[in-house]
């Protein structure tokens, strides 16, 4: 009977119901299911949500050990003397991996980690954002961008949502907001907060990994958010910005692209944008490279991989790691609120600019370019370009902006890279 007994009371101690005292996993476990709604019934860009929010889940049940936060905090997770262990015959083997500039011991991750923790390597190593780069590369068609390349212009001042963020974040350590808790953003914070208004997922996470991981659950939550509200962020926007007669503008037929015009593309913007801007490399390199295996038309079974099996498994990776790095600490706090509301402020503004620098346009080539193909700038391809189309065509039933509003949408997929990678040169 005391066996059974024992036995009975180690198992209710050892259970997850001891740790369901703390009221903040009890949150943390109902936002999860929030997210669950929003990817399931309301289908809010569901491929990445709904990994995230079972991550989140995950990692907020009490004793599972699968993400454990202070294996990835340099305080608690100093670099220390390298580890060697007996391989057998007299012969040891070197066991740490570690990165110097983080002072983390990656050893000790392999040694001590859960599930997750291993999985997140791929984040905080930076290799799953490049392939999904890798994937997007790979069903990207720059040929409207080529055939316009002012479109260039409008992908580059839909990041002006970034950088203004980014300032705003700033400013705010000006302010004594102590009494509520929120001691102000770092300048990497700051940075990571503002690559929102990109609205690119991938980006957002590789910047926040390299610059404030602490935040990166946050971070992802609100990127992935605002880019499945583009359709209702975007139009009140567009039409408060531009007339009836410049949403009415018909475009002409962009001219078609040669294949070898194609081909040539990325490899030229991966050396101009790698000279540039060097940082930006690991994502537009990879990014063209996908796109170059896709035009060459030699390449049918890796272009299949990349856009399908690959894909798909790094985006599963990706979402539940990200999730599990939203742990009540980092997340239940006010600086996630302000993340919340600088991103979509980011994410406005950047709108406003494309479609602001699009009604320059307008005016400077005689009326014939549609201001509303500036707000598909923001990288959210290739819904932002719909949205385009679809505010135009409410204008006017026989307007047709979707090819040429994809043009500046693929711009702004290597212009938010672009935008991180200065701020990684700047502050990385």
């Amino acid at each position: 009977m005391e066996i059974f007994q024992s036995t009975i009371t180690g198992l209710i101690d050892t259970s997850g119901f001891t740790g369901l005292g703390d009221i903040r996993c009890i949150i943390m476990i109902l936002l999860s299911f929030v997210l669950f709604y929003l990817a399931i019934v309301r289908q809010y860009e569901p491929l990445l949500m709904l990994p995230i929010a079972f991550g989140m889940l995950l990692t907020n049940l009490p004793l599972t050990g699968l993400y454990h936060p202070e294996l990835w905090d340099p305080a608690t997770n100093p670099y220390f003397a390298p580890t060697y262990v007996d391989a057998g015959l007299g012969g040891q083997i070197y066991m740490s991996i570690f990165m110097p500039e983080t002072s983390l011991d990656y050893g000790k991750v392999l040694h001590e980690g859960g599930l997750l923790d291993m999985l997140y390597l791929g984040v905080k190593l930076q290799i799953y954002p490049p392939l999904i780069f890798l994937g997007i590369g790979s069903m990207t068609d720059f040929g409207p961008l080529i055939a316009n390349p002012k479109s260039f212009l409008l992908g580059a001042a839909a990041q002006g949502g970034i950088f203004f963020t980014f300032l705003g974040a700033c400013l705010l350590n000006f302010f004594d907001l102590s009494g509520i808790g929120f001691s102000g953003f770092t300048l990497k914070e700051a940075a990571s907060t503002a690559i929102i208004g990109g609205a690119d997922g991938p980006t957002a996470i590789y910047l926040t990994s390299k610059l404030a991981p602490q935040l990166l659950g946050s971070i992802a939550v609100a990127a992935y958010s605002y880019m499945a509200l583009v359709p209702v962020i975007q139009p009140p926007i567009m039409k408060a910005l531009t007339t009836e007669k410049e949403r009415a503008v018909k475009m002409g037929q962009l001219r078609e692209v040669s294949k070898i015009e194609k081909v040539v593309f990325p490899i030229a913007v991966t050396v101009i944008v790698s000279l540039i801007v060097p940082s930006a490399a690991p994502l537009v390199g990879i990014l063209m490279f996908g796109n170059l295996m896709k035009e060459s038309g030699v390449c049918d079974r890796l272009v299949k991989t990349a856009q399908n099996e690959l894909m798909n498994i790094i985006t599963i990776f990706l979402g539940i790691t990200v999730g599990a790095t939203a742990v009540a600490d980092n997340f239940l706090s006010w600086k996630t609120i302000f993340i919340i509301v600088l991103g979509l402020i980011a994410f406005c503004v950047g709108t406003a600019c494309g479609v602001l620098l699009g009604k320059l346009m307008y005016i400077i080539s005689g009326k014939k370019i549609n201001p509303l193909i500036g707000s598909a700038g923001v990288s959210a391809v290739p819904m932002a370009a719909r949205v385009s189309q679809k505010v135009g065509a409410q204008t006017n039933p026989s307007n047709f902006l979707l090819m040429h509003a994809m043009g500046p949408n693929v711009a702004g997929v290597i212009g938010s890279a672009v935008a991180a990678g200065v701020l990684l040169s700047v502050l990385g």
